[in-house]
């Protein structure tokens, strides 16, 4: 069994930290947020990605101090990497998450990168930092990517079922890193040829689906002008076998929402200006103002007045039973909407009541007290909300007027036979 360093805790590195562990190896965690690692220690996931009694099977040493680091075999660094207001990739956090584990580099220590990243990285900005005081590539110690493939929330495509990509600087390195995966991994894993290889396979992984559903989200705003239901559309096209199964939607979150960044800034840095790629992402991240200008179009064609206009938001999170509101786009929506001058109310159910929303200057509200809206705007499906009927939404909103249902996710649209007097409307 191997000695295992995990560097960042969070929708990556605690999975695949437990997952370690559970096999046996010897883990240390570390994080800089102690609030988690105290959570942790008790064996409490906020994240809602690993069972109490995992995180107990796991046996993890859990720190915020680089200097716990005792000679491992292998560092994985699982941080994120985010883009800034810019839509630039800010690698603040691996470059730092490098620094900090540069003095403890010996004996040949693998340090396996996952965050996603474009190609060229970890090998032209991580090795430099790694062999900052004097510590030397291949003698002190030996890198490898492997991509992180987790989808937060989802319980069926867990770590162990998902192909790992493995690359490695040499051979060696390589095949040492295969045989540590292959222990958590029923899967098996794939060994990409090179390390830029591996980065690359995780960046256009991403930005396949940014496109496809980037077509959907074009699709779904021309048929709206045809008055063409697009689920019926699309329901139609997928009775063909090879007909691909996307739906238009908001496109936010830690991945598909920013990984295509790194791939057209790199791009960009070498002269060629990315056409397609850069398209799909600004269909995407218009897709709020579509929703706005639609709703605010119903509200006129149902006579209520826009300006001060009633309109509850459900869901703020960046996808469904996810509590992680990380790039949710309907913070862009909640925004968009304040534009207009509407009197916006939200609710999440990962937020307690009166808490501030994050990234969002609004309180969630109790919505066993909640009345007299125009609108509702059912932004991200969570299951409880899914659990609701529109008899249960009809007690929401002002009864002096017909209302506005707007179904993000077409969550509804089979039951939208059931409305009376509720002018119902999905992307």
């Amino acid at each position: 069994m191997s000695k295992i360093v995990v560097v960042g805790l969070g929708y990556v590195g605690l999975p695949l930290a437990v997952a370690f562990g559970k096999k046996g190896h010897e883990v240390t965690g570390i994080d800089l947020k102690q609030s988690k690692l105290d959570e942790l220690k008790v064996g409490y996931d906020s994240m809602n990605e690993v069972s109490k009694d995992d995180l107990i099977k796991s046996n993890i040493t859990y720190t915020s101090n680089f200097n716990d680091i005792q000679k491992p075999d292998f560092i994985v660094v699982a941080v994120p990497t985010p883009v800034d207001d810019h839509k630039q990739p800010d690698l603040t956090p691996i470059i730092k998450a490098s620094e900090a584990i540069a003095p403890y580099l010996n004996d040949g220590v693998i340090v396996l990168y996952e965050s996603t990243v474009y190609p060229g990285v970890t090998e032209e900005i991580c090795v430099p930092i790694l062999s900052k005081n004097g510590k030397k590539q291949g003698i002190d110690f030996k890198v490898g990517y492997s991509p992180e493939r987790i989808n937060p929330g989802d319980k069926l495509h867990t770590i162990d079922k998902i192909i790992k990509v493995v690359s490695g600087e040499d051979e060696e390195t390589l095949d040492k890193a295969c045989k540590l995966y292959e222990s958590i991994v029923d899967a098996g894993v794939h060994r990409a040829s090179s390390i830029k290889v591996a980065e690359a396979a995780k960046v256009i992984e991403n930005t396949q689906r940014d496109l496809n559903i980037a077509l959907m989200n074009e699709l779904s705003i021309i048929f709206d002008k045809m008055e063409i239901p697009t689920r019926d559309v699309l329901k139609a096209a997928g009775t063909k076998w090879n007909f691909l199964k996307f739906y238009p939607g908001l496109v936010g979150g830690h991945c598909i929402g920013v990984d295509p960044y790194y791939l057209t800034h790199r791009a960009e840095s070498l002269g060629y200006i990315p056409k397609v790629i850069t398209a799909g992402r600004q269909i995407n991240d218009s897709m709020s103002k579509v929703i706005v200008q639609k709703l605010v179009k119903l509200l006129i064609d149902n006579n209520i007045n826009v300006r001060g206009a009633k309109v509850l938001v459900l869901g703020t999170t960046f996808k469904e039973d996810v509590p992680d509101f990380r790039n949710s786009k309907v913070v862009d929506l909640i925004k968009e909407l304040q534009e207009y001058h509407l009197d916006i109310s939200a609710h999440d159910p990962h937020i307690e009541i009166g808490n501030p929303l994050p990234e969002i200057n609004l309180p969630c509200i109790d919505l066993n007290n909640t009345k007299s809206y125009d609108a509702i705007i059912l932004a991200v499906g969570h299951e409880v909300y899914q659990s609701y009927s529109f008899e249960d939404f009809s007690k929401f909103y002002n009864q002096s007027s017909k209302n506005i249902f707007i179904d993000v996710q077409a969550k509804f649209i089979d039951s939208k036979k059931d409305l009376k007097k509720i002018s119902y409307w999905a992307l």
